[in-house]
């Protein structure tokens, strides 16, 4: 159980480290198709670097957190293949790293980063107009959606592939 909480906090770092690579560094408007549609067509393509190597920093921190990613998962199931677990351990294990994801995700980016502190906007300006409108909750729909049934089933779907290789 403390390696499941463990590898939940480092896949949160992970998205955290994506995000911020693609927000601050990279900023290719591409990168930001969760974003609300009013935001999306008020994003100007950025042509321009921040600074000169931003783009080079932003895609080797996007490769970093990609490999965390990938690591998090090859880390949780060669534990779960040592320590002989069934379906429903794999399937807890994989639910409970997306449940905790999906909560840091609602609190920290979603209210946080995104409406308190307004860290999309600092890099965004463009879109500081449609943030005021919404309000802390707006995609309150796909976010439950996320947390209530994709990543229940992706657990169960992930579960089940594990325990077809034991």
């Amino acid at each position: 159980m403390l390696l499941t909480i463990f590898m939940a906090i480092v896949f949160c770092a992970a998205i955290t480290l994506m995000l911020l690579s693609a927000v601050a560094f990279i900023q290719k408007k591409e990168f930001f198709s969760s974003a609300p549609r009013e935001a999306r067509e008020a994003i100007l393509p950025r042509e321009k670097e921040l600074f000169v190597g931003a783009r080079t920093i932003g895609w080797t921190l996007m490769a970093f957190s990609i490999l965390m990613i990938l690591g998090t998962g090859i880390v949780s199931i060669w534990d779960g293949f040592r320590n002989g677990f069934g379906f429903w351990q794999f399937f807890t294990r994989f639910v409970l790293i997306f449940t905790i994801y999906k909560v840091y995700d609602m609190v920290c980016f979603d209210y946080f980063l995104l409406m308190r502190f307004h860290f999309f906007q600092y890099y965004f300006p463009e879109v500081g107009s449609v943030y005021p409108l919404k309000k802390y909750g707006y995609n309150i729909k796909s976010q439950l959606l996320k947390l209530l049934i994709v990543f229940p089933a992706a657990s169960a779907i992930a579960a089940w592939v594990c325990t077809l290789f034991q």
